[in-house]
């Protein structure tokens, strides 16, 4: 859908990597071998973003780095939209917010990095979660989303594993919030 909307590719890639995770940075070099596109067409577009204001950027030694100017006014219509676009919303309000025992939710492995994916990779975290109610609202979801859910559990007493294992990861809920 939005990439009938959005028909740069290089621009779409780049929407997700920085604004579906507001703490991803990257730069030009580690972009283009993500990508698989050549650096001038990268480049263009982060030029854009960035005299758009849409994009911040300094540098680290040699290295430009970017990443996403959360205080621009269109950052979180543009998040929302990327969470809708890759089904990560249904996620939220489907399973996550509906399953009992469930103390947190951790987005982790290719969309935590800031990449499209077939497989939307969750860690959730709580002691009584119940397994059947997950599998059945996972498989609801994924037949909306066209998209593979995984799923991995700690128990809340293990929660320190999540930044040693997955430090590219976003928090997508937490109970009482």
């Amino acid at each position: 859908m939005l990439d009938t909307l959005i028909t740069s590719k290089t621009r779409l890639k780049l929407l997700v990597k920085f604004f579906l995770n507001a703490s991803t940075r990257s730069y030009l070099r580690d972009l283009e071998a993500e990508f698989g596109e050549s650096t001038n067409g990268i480049r263009v577009e982060l030029n854009r973003f960035e005299e758009a204001g849409m994009l911040v950027s300094h540098f680290e030694g040699n290295k430009k780095i970017f990443s996403a100017n959360i205080n621009h006014p269109l950052f979180k219509d543009i998040n929302s939209i990327l969470l809708k676009y890759t089904g990560i919303d249904q996620v939220v309000q489907n399973v996550l917010k509906r399953l009992g025992g469930l103390e947190q939710a951790w987005l982790v492995g290719d969309f935590a990095r800031g990449r499209d994916s077939d497989t939307i990779s969750l860690l959730l975290i709580g002691d009584k979660i119940n397994q059947e109610a997950l599998a059945g609202y996972i498989s609801r979801v994924e037949g909306m989303t066209e998209r593979k859910i995984q799923y991995e559990y700690l128990l809340p007493d293990e929660v320190w594993k999540v930044a040693k294992e997955h430090p590219e990861r976003l928090l997508l809920y937490q109970s009482g919030l």
